[in-house]
């Protein structure tokens, strides 16, 4: 699989749908194990997420730039578990079935995969940003 927005989040920006606002929303990132959870376009929220390693955590100093969206690295602490492929990015409303789907990236990610040692595992985002309309 190729990095992806998930097209059910592109519709809801369209519709101006509840919880589709990254600005106003918590944005988090949850490191995937892809053996276990595949990509498909169709899903739309977070309950349709299986195979997560560690606790998602939230991205701070969120900026949109020139269609850009940016924020601060991301430490996962304390992981173990399977290893983790890829990553999924969604908006949380402290509810799986609410909480809107924004992208899955597993391609071009510095240090995925990655197995987990039971240690901290850091995300560095691209200097040009996370995900970019």
């Amino acid at each position: 699989m190729a990095n992806a927005i998930y097209p059910k989040w592109k519709e809801a920006l369209w519709l101006q749908s509840a919880n589709s606002n990254a600005n106003t929303g918590t944005v988090k990132v949850a490191l995937v194990d892809t053996g276990t959870y595949t990509y498909s376009a169709a899903h739309e929220f977070y309950s349709s997420v299986t195979g997560v390693v560690g606790t998602p955590q939230t991205i701070g100093s969120k900026t949109f730039t020139n269609g850009v969206f940016d924020g601060a690295d991301v430490t996962f602490p304390a992981v173990s578990g399977n290893t983790a492929e890829a990553l999924v990015f969604y908006i949380d409303t402290g509810t799986a079935g609410t909480s809107r789907l924004i992208a899955f990236m597993d391609a071009g990610v510095t240090g995925l995969p990655v197995t987990p040692n039971g240690g901290d595992i850091t995300v560095t985002f691209n200097a040009s940003g996370i995900l970019a309309l």
